[in-house]
């Protein structure tokens, strides 16, 4: 096996809930935060996934609740997906064909990159490095199937 597994059907592959621990660290400060929680991918009434994401977030000591929501809608083919904002604007596309991909994701002056990889049918992660005027931040994600 591979460094990567390849995901043949993303959406399938995503259902259900998962596991998520999140390190960020600001790189200008060297502050670390850390959220912990779960995000549940659910079949939306039309098609694609809701994923809706809940947990604590624990920043500079102090704990608070946090959550966000995204929509996965079925991509050019079944290894891919187009990920939307709550509001529907788009986020970012997402291409697991080969068990890793690479998106990009401007906003305002920033730059969102990330980076998500497969290991196996039950963990994945994702790195998103942000930069811009007033950021300079890593978000790691792993995630873990509870289901």
């Amino acid at each position: 096996m591979g460094e990567f597994w390849p995901v043949r059907d993303v959406l399938t592959y995503l259902t259900g809930s998962w596991r998520v621990e999140r390190t960020v660290r600001d790189l200008a400060s060297d502050a670390e935060g850390r959220f912990t929680g779960t995000t549940v991918f659910a079949p939306l009434e039309d098609e694609g996934l809701l994923h809706h994401e809940s947990g604590t977030f624990v920043w500079q000591g102090v704990a608070r609740p946090a959550e966000r929501t995204l929509r996965f809608l079925p991509g050019q083919d079944p290894a891919t997906a187009l990920v939307l904002f709550s509001d529907g604007r788009p986020f970012h596309e997402l291409d697991l064909t080969s068990g890793r991909y690479v998106a990009d994701h401007p906003c305002a002056a920033d730059l969102y990159r990330g980076e998500f990889t497969v290991r196996d049918e039950r963990h994945w992660r994702s790195v998103w490095r942000v930069r811009g005027p007033s950021k300079d931040l890593v978000l790691s994600t792993g995630y873990t199937r509870l289901d």
